[in-house]
């Protein structure tokens, strides 16, 4: 690159003026994103794994019940919290539905809920 002027990069001329603040850049920047408690994170996992020990002793229906919700049962802070909500009392409704054994994925829930705020 020989003889001319070459610029890469920014230019920014102020002339006068007061409070001028130039280029305000956001790169890179993330989006403010809830970070998730790891008390959260660890309670949903075992609930997750709760969940799966129940499936076993469940009828067809109430399996496809769970796996509807499911996805939304997450500590995934990009999960609205209205669905997050719902997903979690719809787990709560059917474990509570079979009794003694549903037990443990109940007070899993609950735990989750009480993490959340919500109860």
């Amino acid at each position: 690159m020989s003889g001319g002027s070459y610029h890469f990069g920014d230019s920014v001329t102020l002339h006068g003026g007061f409070g001028n603040t130039g280029i305000v850049k956001r790169d890179g920047a993330v989006a403010d994103v809830p970070t998730v408690s790891p008390a959260l994170r660890a309670a949903v996992q075992e609930l997750l794994r709760l969940v799966e020990d129940l499936r076993d002793g469940l009828p067809l229906s109430s399996v496809q019940a769970l796996d509807d919700s499911l996805p939304a049962v997450t500590a995934d802070a990009t999960v609205p919290p209205e669905d997050r909500h719902r997903a979690l009392m719809a787990v709560a409704g059917i474990a509570a539905t079979v009794g003694t054994i549903g037990r443990p994925v109940l007070d899993a829930v609950n735990h989750i809920l009480q993490l959340l705020g919500a109860q």
